[in-house]
C-alpha cells in the first residue's frame, strides 16, 4: 500500500469504467456502454442462491444528478438539475436497489437524459445481464409516462408506479373522485418514533387497478401549509402588485385574473385540498393493497442511498474529465453503500442494533498509541465502547491485544 500513488488510484477507477470490447457490448443501452463495472456488479448478483434468482425480484428505481466543476467529459450536458445547479453541467444517476436495500446495479448517463425514456431500457437491460425471470419495478411518477406504462405491459414486467394526480384526468376525475372506505394499515402515532398513519383502498378503472393512499397526519400539515399561504395572499391582494403575486408559485397556483385584477380561485383552492396527503399508485399486480403501498414506500431506501453518495461520502462535485474515470468515480460510491448494507446485515444477524453513525462514531474512538518504555516501543491499544466490538466480530477481524510490543523497532523519533 506504501509504494501505491495517486495516479495509481485513478489509474484503477478509470479501468472500472473503461467500455468492454464490440464483442460484450450485448445489451447495453442507448444511452452508456457496457464497462468493467458491469463484469463486477454481475458477478456480485449471481452469488446469491438459485433459489432467490427464481423468485420475483421487487426492484426499486430512482434517479438523481451530480454535478461537475469542469466540462464533465461526454457525460457532462446540461439537464434538469436536482442539486438547483443548472449553470453547471451534470451526470445522470440512475440506483438500482432490491427490497432490502441492497444496490445491485447503477447506471451513468448524459446529463441530459430524461427519466421515461431511460427506464424501459434500465429495466430490459436487467433482463439481459442478470438473467432474472420475473422482475416488478417500483419507479417514481417522475420516471413514467403513458409510453412507458404501455411498453412495460408489452415486455411482461410488472410494476409498481406512482401516478401523476393533477396531469392524468382517468386519475384525478375518476380514480380520486371514487368512493369507498378505506382500510385503516397504521393508525395515529402514539410517539414520534412511530411510522405514519396509512390508510389505503383500491380502485379499478377498467382494466387498471390503482391504490389510493392517505396520511392523515401529512394531510393536515398541508391544509395548514395552505391556510398560512391563502392568508399570506389576502394580505398581498390589498397591498401588493400583480407582479409580485404572479411571481410567487406557492401564490399563482391559487389566483384567477377578472381581468381587471387577481383575487383568489376558490375552485383551485378546493382542487388543491383533495390533493392533502394523498398519493395514487397504478400496479399490474394482484398484491394486497397495503403490500403495494409498502413496496412503494420502500423507494425511501433509494432516496436514502442518493443522500449518502452526495454527503457521506462526497460523491460530488466531480472533477474528472474523462467518461471512464467517472463512471468508476461513481461505482466505487455504489461499490461503498453495497459494503455498508452487508455491515449492516451482519451486524443485524449478531442482534446489534446500531446505526450507521452509531459505527462511524464507535470506531472513530478506538484509538492506537505508540510509546517508547526503557528503549522498546509499544502499541497500546483503547477500549472498545458502544457496538465497535460487534463491527470487528462482523467482518471477521480479531481486535489487536491491548498492548503488544513492536519487534525490531527502535527508538521514537
Amino acid at each position: 500500500m506504501e509504494q501505491l500513488e495517486l495516479h495509481h488510484l485513478y489509474r484503477a477507477m478509470a479501468w472500472l469504467g473503461e467500455a468492454l470490447p464490440p464483442a460484450m457490448q450485448a445489451g447495453s443501452t442507448p444511452f452508456g456502454p457496457r464497462t468493467t463495472k458491469d463484469l463486477v456488479e454481475e458477478a456480485l448478483f449471481h452469488r446469491q442462491s438459485v433459489e432467490q434468482l427464481r423468485q420475483r425480484i421487487l426492484v426499486l428505481i430512482d434517479t438523481t444528478s451530480f454535478y461537475f466543476y469542469g466540462r464533465g467529459g461526454q457525460l457532462g450536458k446540461h439537464g434538469y438539475s436536482r442539486d438547483h445547479k443548472p449553470q453547471l453541467r451534470q451526470l445522470v444517476l440512475a440506483q438500482v436497489l432490491d427490497e432490502s436495500g441492497l444496490p445491485l446495479c447503477c447506471e451513468v448517463w448524459p446529463g441530459n437524459t430524461t427519466d421515461p425514456k431511460a427506464l424501459v431500457p434500465l429495466v430490459n437491460r436487467l433482463r439481459e445481464r442478470f438473467g432474472i425471470r420475473d422482475i416488478c419495478v417500483v419507479a417514481d411518477r417522475g420516471m413514467i409516462s403513458a409510453g412507458t406504462v404501455e411498453q412495460l405491459e408489452q415486455a411482461g414486467w410488472s410494476y409498481i408506479l406512482g401516478a401523476r394526480m393533477r396531469n392524468e384526468r382517468e386519475v384525478d376525475r375518476d380514480v380520486l373522485s371514487r368512493g369507498g372506505r378505506y382500510t385503516v394499515v397504521r393508525g395515529p402515532r402514539s410517539s414520534p418514533s412511530d411510522p405514519s398513519p396509512l390508510k389505503v383502498k383500491e380502485v379499478i378503472v377498467g382494466d387498471n387497478r390503482y391504490v389510493v393512499c392517505k396520511n392523515e397526519e401529512r394531510a393536515k400539515i398541508e391544509a395548514e401549509q395552505r391556510e398560512s399561504i391563502l392568508s399570506s395572499l389576502m394580505q398581498k391582494l390589498n397591498h401588493g402588485g400583480p407582479k409580485s403575486l404572479v411571481g410567487n408559485s406557492a401564490f399563482r397556483k391559487l389566483l384567477r385574473s377578472t381581468g381587471v385584477k387577481f383575487e383568489v380561485d376558490q375552485a383551485a383552492v378546493k382542487r388543491a385540498a383533495r390533493y392533502d396527503g394523498t398519493w395514487v399508485l397504478r400496479t399490474s399486480t394482484d398484491w394486497p393493497a397495503d403490500f403495494v403501498a409498502f413496496c412503494y414506500k420502500q423507494l425511501c431506501l433509494v432516496e436514502d442511498s442518493h443522500r449518502t453518495m452526495k454527503t457521506i461520502l462526497e460523491t460530488r462535485p466531480i472533477y474528472h474529465h474523462r467518461d471512464d474515470t467517472i463512471r468508476g468515480h461513481v461505482f466505487c460510491s455504489s461499490l461503498a453503500l453495497r459494503l455498508r448494507h452487508e455491515l449492516l446485515k451482519r451486524l443485524a444477524a449478531l442482534k446489534v442494533d446500531a446505526s450507521w453513525s452509531q459505527v462511524i462514531q464507535d470506531l472513530d474512538v478506538l484509538t492506537e498509541t505508540e510509546l517508547e518504555h526503557e528503549g522498546k516501543r509499544f502499541h497500546l491499544r483503547g477500549q472498545p465502547t458502544g457496538c465497535c466490538s460487534a463491527v470487528f466480530q462482523a467482518v471477521g477481524v480479531a481486535l489487536p491485544p491491548t498492548v503488544r510490543q513492536v519487534v525490531g523497532g527502535g527508538p521514537i523519533d
